[in-house]
């Protein structure tokens, strides 16, 4: 059995879906549903309380209230105002009044599902398709865009999730992240994007040998969790090769990456080169703008292999006339407000600054990203690479005190990961740079809990 058609979780791996010799491709919708947070809890404790401690807070030492959200600031409920560097899903910025003037307008008209004609379905599709490939040209829409394991079969192929569980099924094979910093082969390698690309290749071949076939490759097309992690240019190419050969499918994840937060283009994948065009593409999060909608898009190969099954795609709230709004009053403020080439700007910016701090602080071994998503990687030790764990939420707990809304991400959770609303500014990237100079300054003269920490600049 292989996975297809549907958005999954942002996995710090890259995936390959074999087939039993008899198998074939198939689709799956998700619907995310909403908990209740553990700040509720002392009122509601007197009758029910459905939180677990399986529901994560941020700051879960000292939670935040937050009670609204302008641009690229959250407001607490005494009125505090935060600088917000990690929310992709505010894509234009948090109440954009453009986006929530489309669904208000749209609500006050009708919102129903997608088995009536309406224009805003077919018009958005139509959007869409003007910013991809012409070869990705059939679209479903869908309700949430996120793969966080909340189906078995989404968790099968989430390794952070399915480690800590029942494990790798027989059927999901696990190929190394093309990470040039931490990973196999790095920087200094001269080919890293064919070396990784070969490992796939390798994976490949394990599976035909054991009888299965190759159902779909899997990958964010920056992978985020696994640390802002930046794929050599042409590994994309030659991994689709190998996959297209064995008869599987290339899924580009979009879900965090996607509509021009990347700055040259309005699709991570484009980074590869003009000459790399997935078999699908999940889109989520930034989609909406805070609005549960998402997107897959494919081929017509792709849709005529799926329509063939007989089984039938339907999504109750994807593709509704509100969230089909929203969705082009999203693109609508990224034309207008030139949000696109403002990421270019402001991160390549943003970029440099961090590395100032690089050669200023040992403690940080990389920075590494492409518009607004940006990575810096903390290390314990410069030969090893240790990852500097504590180290690193200790930096987000103070740029929080500092009312800076920070988080880190990868396996080490390490790498303190910048992917604001497309709306931060140059002044706003001053500012957190020169607060995290003075925290990690202050973290030289009075922690040393490793290596890059004892060493003075």
């Amino acid at each position: 059995m292989g996975e297809g058609l549907e958005a999954g979780k942002h996995h710090c791996a890259l995936k390959v879906l074999s087939l039993p010799e008899t198998g074939g491709l198939w689709g799956a919708g998700a619907m995310v549903g909403g908990l209740v947070p553990s700040g509720l809890q002392t009122w509601l404790s007197t009758s029910y309380c459905p939180h677990s401690d399986s529901c994560r807070l941020f700051y879960p030492e000292d939670p935040i209230k937050i009670v609204r959200g302008q641009g690229q600031y959250l407001y607490d409920e005494q009125g505090a105002e935060y600088l917000d560097c990690v929310n992709n899903v505010a894509h234009v910025g948090h109440c954009h009044p453009l986006v929530v003037q489309a669904a208000h307008e749209q609500n006050q008209v009708l919102n129903t599902n997608s088995r009536y004609l309406h224009d805003n379905i077919v018009d958005y599709a139509q959007r869409l398709s003007e910013t991809l490939p012409e070869k990705l040209c059939v679209f479903y829409f869908l309700n949430s865009g996120a793969y966080h394991g909340h189906l078995s079969s989404l968790i099968d192929i989430s390794p952070y999730k399915f480690r800590d569980l029942d494990g790798q099924k027989e059927w999901v094979h696990v190929a190394p992240l093309p990470d040039t910093y931490r990973g196999l082969y790095r920087e200094d390698h001269p080919n890293p994007a064919g070396a990784y690309a070969s490992e796939v290749e390798r994976v490949v071949n394990s599976v035909q040998e054991k009888g299965r076939k190759i159902a779909a490759f899997f990958a964010e097309s920056l992978p985020s969790v696994g640390g802002q992690i930046i794929p050599p240019a042409g590994f994309f190419q030659e991994v689709a090769e190998h996959i297209h050969r064995a008869g599987g499918v290339f899924v580009a994840d979009e879900i965090q990456v996607g509509f021009g937060r990347v700055g040259q283009h309005f699709w991570a994948f484009q980074l590869q080169g003009e000459d790399f065009v997935p078999d699908i593409v999940t889109m989520g999060k930034s989609i909406g703008n805070g609005h549960p909608v998402a997107c897959v898009a494919t081929t017509q190969a792709v849709a005529r292999a799926f329509e063939a099954t007989g089984v039938e795609y339907f999504n109750t709230f994807g593709g509704s006339p509100v969230s089909c709004a929203v969705g082009l009053a999203v693109l609508d403020v990224l034309e207008k407000e030139q949000l696109q080439a403002h990421a270019a700007s402001v991160g390549s910016f943003l970029m440099e600054l961090l590395r100032q701090q690089k050669a200023k602080h040992p403690i940080i071994g990389d920075v590494r990203g492409t518009g607004l998503f940006i990575g810096v990687d903390l290390i314990k030790d410069e030969a090893t690479r240790t990852p500097a764990t504590d180290e690193a939420n200790y930096v987000v707990s103070r740029m929080k005190e500092n009312y800076i809304l920070l988080s880190t991400d990868g396996p080490g959770r390490n790498v303190l990961k910048f992917k604001p609303p497309m709306c931060f500014s140059v002044d706003n990237a001053r500012h957190v740079v020169a607060k995290m100079d003075a925290i990690l300054t202050n973290m030289e003269e009075k922690v040393r809990s490793c290596e890059t920490l004892r060493l003075q600049p």
